[in-house]
């Protein structure tokens, strides 16, 4: 696989990590982006495997930045239900159909983003507490990442309704995305068999783009206010969702 790939596979997969470093950053709601570059590469299920290690190069940096602004009530609530999740997308994701599947969570995130818009234009500002919220919005989010590395705009909603500030907003995610990341590895490498010693040299080659990504994505943040942060993440959410019907 590794010496198959042309210089325009490179430049695609070099990209998709340059991206995924601006993601980890803390820009949300790009991550549809990286995705739909390393489908242009791979298959579909083989590109979640070389995404994952790509994933938590990105994870372990975003921790090491962010850690302290992480609020881990907020995580511990959404966080069981995502490995459920997780465990429901391994079994799942190998029978399924990939573009009901695609177009069915597409129309699930506009939906949601949608109810973002509206809650943010509504005189109450009472965040959900109820854990049907946690619960469904985990569960989409773990089983949409094992398939698919698409639950950023599951978690994004979520972290949004329970209005986090912006650092508080990247701490947490950080944290959430290393575990549930983690937690994943296993699956891909003795159930789909998707990362190999193959695949991990085509991640080495690609850090230091993830890494490049970082920096500038960190750089733009501190431009960035709480406001036009929450606003950025809804509209790239619904852009994303428009990409996944589509693609």
């Amino acid at each position: 696989m590794f010496s198959a790939l042309s210089f325009f596979d490179w430049t695609v997969v070099l990209a998709a990590a340059f991206v995924l470093g601006l993601s980890k950053s803390g820009i949300k709601g790009i991550s549809i982006i990286i995705v739909a570059l390393m489908v242009l590469v791979f298959d579909a299920k083989a590109s979640t495997g070389i995404l994952l290690p790509m994933l938590l190069v990105g994870d372990i940096c975003a921790v090491i930045y962010y850690n302290r602004h992480a609020q881990w009530k907020y995580l511990f609530r959404l966080l069981p239900f995502m490995m459920l999740g997780v465990v429901l997308g391994t079994f799942v994701g190998k029978k399924m159909d990939e573009e009901l599947f695609r177009k069915s969570m597409a129309i699930v995130i506009f939906i949601s983003v949608a109810i973002m818009f509206w809650w943010d234009r509504r005189k109450s500002k009472a965040v959900p507490k109820h854990i049907g919220f946690a619960g469904l919005m985990g569960l989409t989010a773990g089983f949409t990442t094992m398939v698919g590395n698409l639950a950023g705009s599951f978690s994004n909603i979520f972290f949004l309704a329970m209005r986090l500030p912006k650092d508080a907003f990247i701490g947490t995610t950080a944290w959430l995305f290393l575990i549930i990341n983690l937690f994943k590895v296993p699956f891909h490498v003795f159930s789909w068999g998707t990362i190999t010693w193959e695949t991990l040299k085509i991640n080495l080659v690609v850090i230091p783009a993830i890494l490049l990504g970082l920096f500038i994505g960190v750089k733009l943040l501190k431009k960035v206010n709480d406001k036009l942060f929450r606003q950025f993440i809804l509209v790239m959410t619904a852009i994303g969702a428009v990409l996944i019907y589509f693609t």
